[in-house]
């Protein structure tokens, strides 16, 4: 009884992992929002696109088969605009890798409603960077993905954006804390316009950078809150792999 009491007693004091990832639902003005933080200094996170054998993983379910098996996922969204054949229409890295050339000039779609933007993973830190500060400056990511237009630019809104903007859509996108230590990965749960998702950003998260995603095809993975979007298959997906 007393060896019994002892391993109880020894079980209570074992650390407790925690997670890299933070899920809540926050509300912002009439909108309501999912948010995932991120702490870069101890997540592992990853960009996914292809397979061992060259073919597009396009979903959360592949990315979790793909892993290591002592690893599982621990949170995905989609990450960044791609073409019909799924490749990545801008700027992508993966374990080093350049799978795709930097595009900062102006464009069609949102993509080319410049300035858009790169998302950068590096040891201990990550970064959404404007794209022609970028390609001043380029950084040794580990790994990349280029999207656009940019949310939020050094704590101001992209300038194109209109207040009483039309264009509603689910939208995702991701911001970065200025010292690199945090990325802020939020879903919009209902339509918004350009101009109400960067101010989520820039106003309710207080973020000085931040980069659209995609609309229409968000999605997230999130196991701690029981989400697993389902949709048509994905290009790049961000993942936090534990």
């Amino acid at each position: 009884m007393k060896a019994f009491l002892g391993l109880i007693a020894s079980i209570a004091f074992w650390p407790i992992a925690a997670h890299a990832v933070d899920c809540t639902s926050e509300t912002f003005e009439e909108g309501r929002y999912t948010v995932c933080r991120v702490d870069n200094q101890a997540a592992d996170i990853r960009l996914f696109l292809r397979d061992d054998n060259g073919q597009i993983l396009g979903g959360f379910g592949a990315v979790e088969n793909s892993l290591e098996p002592d690893k599982s996922l621990a949170f995905a969204m989609n990450g960044g605009m791609y073409h019909p054949d799924r490749r990545p229409v801008g700027y992508y890295v993966e374990e080093g890798d350049q799978a795709q050339r930097l595009f900062p000039n102006a464009g069609p779609g949102n993509f080319g409603l410049v300035p858009n933007g790169v998302y950068c993973i590096r040891d201990n830190r990550a970064d959404v960077i404007e794209s022609k500060a970028f390609e001043a400056r380029p950084l040794d990511c580990t790994y990349a993905t280029q999207s656009g237009p940019m949310l939020v630019i050094d704590g101001t809104l992209h300038p194109r954006f209109l207040e009483n903007s039309s264009s509603r859509f689910v939208r995702n996108g991701v911001g970065t804390s200025e010292d690199g230590s945090q990325s802020i990965f939020v879903k919009s749960e209902n339509a918004v316009n350009f101009h109400t998702f960067a101010r989520f950003f820039k106003d309710h998260l207080g973020l000085p950078q931040a980069l659209f995603l995609d609309g229409k095809i968000s999605r997230l993975y999130a196991p701690q809150i029981g989400r697993s979007d389902a949709g048509f298959p994905l290009g790049p997906i961000i993942g936090v792999v534990e």
